[in-house]
């Protein structure tokens, strides 16, 4: 076929634009690939480790309450009569600690005495004792920590501790130790049980105290994630039982009115099956460093990201964390960038090559920062700058990763810096003095609100969200340029302060602080807390000398926090 002139010129233009269109889409594609697989990488990663710490949080009290019950070392009573308010003094103490979910401490003696305490609320209580091994337990009904005792109430049926399964567990093992998860009946809902042995005299064993921490919230948390519309997550023991899920349940009622637990491969879920099966072949295999992320196809032929952790200790806890992503949620806005690049390329198959090859500069240069700054902020770098200004779906892209990377740097409620952004400074920070750039000494100050449950309790969460902001606030302005102040979790804040010079500075810094969270609270009305002084109580850690990382000088003040805390109430 004999070509014109005109189809000459115009052929290989078009074709060469063409081309250049779906390089474009190509390279688009490719890199807006790179940048979902590291964005992905570091939401999963990053959404399991927010689980680790929500069961951190939500179990750790245990091990408090239990210590305030039976301190380590502490005689065990050779008869409970005559330590019986004693113990009731300590049994509340260690159940106010923590009073969702560790509302119920009890103690069982090698001689078949047994002795409890119930919290139905903050005021009310129940005792269950039981003095003579071979008679019921009385129920006593009281209010307040002094409370007068109702008249007893005798159970139908004799209860030996001593053949309780969390008794057996703590008998034999030489710390604490968890039973195995069980469903409340009363409640419908999962408990575990953690126990310590308590020895006699002579170091041998005298008895068990144990108490019981409720999964309901652990559950509800993980209902609650937003990660995308399709992505999910649970928690499960190694057997597969579901603990948590934000998929499906994790009980169900039979027909003859009993509960029993789901295991995953019964949840009725295909997709969750799947995710399960798939973490049950990786944990089969060689250890990996926690958390590892993988991809899969599952049966429904969907591409499936997953990032899985598993989470024990010394005292039998064996849990795997999992969340899950289908792909398409990541990839479909760079599948319509791709489907718009080459459109809009072969529309423009008239346009100079001079200016498609710019367009294909401009557009393959922010994408790859944006991939550049993906990677940093999946090393942990958050504060990467993106310096790209756009109107377009890039700078859309663009504008959603500053809100992430803000996002995962900011506390949402307080506008303080959160945990992790707070233990990143003061890495930057040894950083810095290991690498003499600023070797001057500084301070950790560790912040833990007095008495804030019973603003949640009485004045209500909205209440207690605005005594957050405003003590937030206060430490903000009271912070000098260069410090940092952030809420570590709950009612718990952090302040990194440089320069401090010396020990006596740090305590001059803490005494300020004390001074100013210590004032009357103006967001909310405290007149019905009368009697109940607020505040915080303060620790600090003075770096170099009291610890040499992060994680380490948290911990000596959180523990400088608690011995004073103990100390201001021993005054009191």
């Amino acid at each position: 076929m004999r070509l014109s002139f005109r189809q000459s010129l115009t052929v290989p233009y078009v074709v060469l634009v063409l081309g250049v269109a779906a390089l474009i889409g190509l390279l688009s594609y490719r890199t807006g690939s790179q940048a979902v697989n590291t964005v992905a990488d570091h939401l999963l990663r990053e959404t399991v480790g927010r689980i680790v710490q929500a069961i951190d949080r939500h179990i750790v009290g245990s091990g408090a309450v239990l210590e305030a019950a039976f301190p380590e070392g502490m005689v065990a009573p050779e008869n409970i009569e005559t330590h019986f308010d004693e113990m009731r003094t300590r049994f509340w103490i260690a159940t106010s600690l923590h009073l969702d979910p560790n509302n119920y401490v009890y103690y069982g003696s090698r001689q078949g005495q047994f002795f409890g305490l119930w919290r139905d609320s903050i005021r009310e209580g129940e005792l269950r004792v039981k003095i003579d091994p071979n008679a019921p337990r009385s129920l006593y009904r009281f209010t307040g920590i002094d409370g007068a005792l109702a008249d007893p109430v005798l159970e139908t049926k004799i209860f030996d501790p001593r053949e309780r399964p969390w008794y057996k567990a703590g008998e034999i093992q030489p710390s604490y130790t968890w039973t195995s998860i069980y469903i409340d009946f009363r409640h419908a809902e999962l408990v575990a049980t953690r126990a310590r042995r308590v020895l006699g005299p002579g170091g041998e064993l005298a008895g068990v105290v144990a108490t019981d921490v409720s999964l309901r919230q652990l559950n509800d948390f993980v209902r609650k994630l937003k990660i995308s519309d399709r992505a999910f997550a649970f928690i499960m023991e190694m057997d597969g039982n579901l603990i948590a899920s934000s998929r499906s349940s994790n009980t169900k009622i039979l027909t003859d009115g009993s509960s029993h637990r789901i295991n995953v491969s019964e949840s009725g879920d295909d997709l969750q099956i799947a995710v399960f099966e798939r973490v049950r072949q990786a944990l089969a295999g060689p250890p990996m460093d926690p958390p590892r992320t993988l991809q899969f196809t599952a049966p429904s032929g969907h591409v499936i990201e997953l990032a899985y952790d598993r989470l024990n200790d010394m005292a039998g806890l064996d849990w795997t964390i999992v969340v899950a992503v289908p792909r398409s949620d990541f990839i479909q806005g760079v599948t319509e960038n791709v489907i718009r690049t080459a459109f809009i390329g072969g529309i423009a198959a008239l346009m100079a090559i001079a200016i498609g090859l710019t367009i294909l500069n401009w557009v393959s240069r922010d994408l790859k920062q944006l991939a550049e700054v993906a990677s940093q902020v999946g090393n942990g770098r958050l504060d990467t700058p993106i310096a790209i200004d756009r109107h377009d779906e890039i700078g859309d892209l663009a504008a959603s990763f500053r809100q992430m990377q803000y996002r995962l740097q900011i506390d949402a409620l307080t506008k303080l810096a959160n945990r992790e952004e707070i233990l990143r400074s003061i890495n930057d920070r040894i950083y810095q003095h290991r690498r003499k750039t600023d070797d001057t000494p500084f301070a950790v100050f560790f912040i833990d609100l007095n008495n804030f449950k019973f603003v949640n309790d009485r004045l209500g969460h909205d209440a207690g969200d605005k005594v957050l902001v405003e003590v937030g606030e206060r430490l903000r302005l009271s912070i000098r340029s260069g410090d940092l102040v952030a809420r570590y979790a709950g009612d718990e804040f952090v302040v990194l302060a440089n320069d401090v010079g010396s020990v006596d500075n740090a305590r001059k810094i803490r005494n300020s602080i004390e001074k100013v969270v210590g004032e009357p609270m103006k967001s909310v009305d405290t007149s019905s807390l009368a009697g109940i002084m607020l505040g915080a109580a303060v620790g600090f850690a003075y770096y170099p000398s009291d610890a040499t990382t992060a994680q380490q000088l948290i911990k000596q003040a959180d523990t400088d926090m608690y011995a004073r805390k103990h100390t201001s109430k021993a005054r009191l």
